[in-house]
């Protein structure tokens, strides 16, 4: 008798960015997922309310405007979205900040974070980007440990972190096609284009096809891989496991978890 094909449980991928907007840059990453049935969970950190884009509007109104263009993205992608309250422009890495971030973690549990790593260009570089990279990598770590995150259950599963690639990144690099998610990722861009003009439709045809040139594509979406393979990937989860000496997990699960 011919056995049944396993159930593979869908796999969560949290997508934790700093602005609305920032994601315009990894639509494939989200769609890809989405459509092998996965959770996506996109998170900001901010409303990006420091915008000059709605000229004398209060702070309050700007996000407010802010989370209805999000809200349209996340119904357009078909994933959950999520606002926290830092401040833009103002946010700060640090201990507090990561452990915010990490109850939020224990909570959502994913199997892998697609955030803002190091970078050295401008725009890339924005203060509120490489904090937020920093909080968010940070938190993984914290989610692991009873003691930082009680109430919460620790989440220890593993939890592979992405990042968009900075130019003089030495990490190994994931690419994704992007092609087949061409319509998700300018409707997007013209969800946000519509009341903030950013981004060029131009500049992002520009950067979709000088990525996919280094692959051997058309268009194409890279992330530098922390802690797994790089290599070109129909998605980011599951990762490809880079064989790394990582740190043995303890067989207690009341103890404290390695960092």
């Amino acid at each position: 008798m011919t056995e049944p094909p396993r159930l593979v449980p869908p796999r969560t991928l949290l997508v934790a960015l700093a602005h609305p907007d920032d994601e315009v840059g990894v639509v494939a990453a989200i769609a890809s997922q989405v459509a092998r049935g996965d959770r996506v969970v996109l998170m900001w950190l901010t409303r990006g309310e420091a915008t000059d884009a709605y000229g004398s509007l209060s702070i309050e109104e700007v996000a407010a405007r802010r989370d209805a263009l999000a809200a349209r993205v996340g119904a357009l992608l078909g994933i959950e979205t999520l606002f926290l309250d830092f401040s833009d422009t103002a946010v700060q890495a640090g201990h507090e900040a990561a452990a915010r971030v990490a109850r939020i973690l224990t909570e959502i549990r994913p199997d892998g974070v697609l955030t803002w790593g190091d970078a050295w260009v401008r725009g890339m570089r924005h203060p509120d980007h490489q904090a937020t990279g920093r909080i968010v990598r940070d938190a993984i770590t914290l989610a692991r440990i009873r003691r930082a995150v009680e109430p919460n259950p620790p989440h220890r599963d593993a939890a592979p972190v992405f990042t968009y690639r900075g130019l003089h990144s030495t990490l190994p690099a994931v690419g994704i096609d992007a092609e087949p998610w061409l319509d998700q990722i300018f409707a997007v861009a013209d969800i946000y284009h519509e009341e903030l003009q950013f981004p060029d439709r131009r500049w992002l045809e520009n950067r979709l096809r000088a990525i996919g040139a280094r692959w051997g594509l058309g268009w194409a979406e890279e992330f530098d891989a922390w802690e797994t393979e790089g290599g070109l990937v129909e998605s980011l989860l599951p990762a490809r496991q880079a064989g790394l000496d990582t740190h043995p997990e303890r067989l207690d699960p009341d103890s404290a978890a390695p960092d």
